[in-house]
């Protein structure tokens, strides 16, 4: 089984800043796409950023310009540097790992307990 940690939630102003972590543990053979997932109260889990093995990434638009993904594979990490937070961006946010726990077996999605992200007006 592969777990997800997040850490480096909190409370910031608009404008501000913060940078999210998700160190994967447990048994892991290997891990291809790693992501950051939001939801607010009374809405549907969004996707929020995906970074591939080889680096190629993906936002959501109203992300785009102002948070950066990236990964250190040595470590399992993922990492969430958001910029310019608006108030709309609060949320939990979720870590997502596509990985396969074992050499032979498939690959499952992972996610994370979650952080909560509150940007105040």
């Amino acid at each position: 089984q592969v777990q997800l940690a997040e850490s480096g939630g909190g409370l910031v102003q608009a404008g501000g800043s913060l940078r999210l972590s998700c160190a994967a543990s447990g048994s892991i053979f290997s891990i291809n796409a790693m992501g950051w997932y939001r939801q607010a109260p009374g809405n549907q889990r969004d996707l929020v950023a995906v970074i591939e093995n080889g680096g190629n990434t993906n936002y959501a638009t109203s992300v785009k310009g102002r948070f950066t993904i990236s990964r250190d594979n040595a470590k399992n990490t993922v990492y969430l540097q958001m910029n310019s937070l608006k108030p709309e961006d609060t949320a939990v946010y979720y870590c997502n790992a596509n990985a396969s726990p074992y050499s032979g077996t498939g690959y499952y999605y992972y996610w994370g307990q979650g952080t909560q992200v509150t940007v105040s007006s």
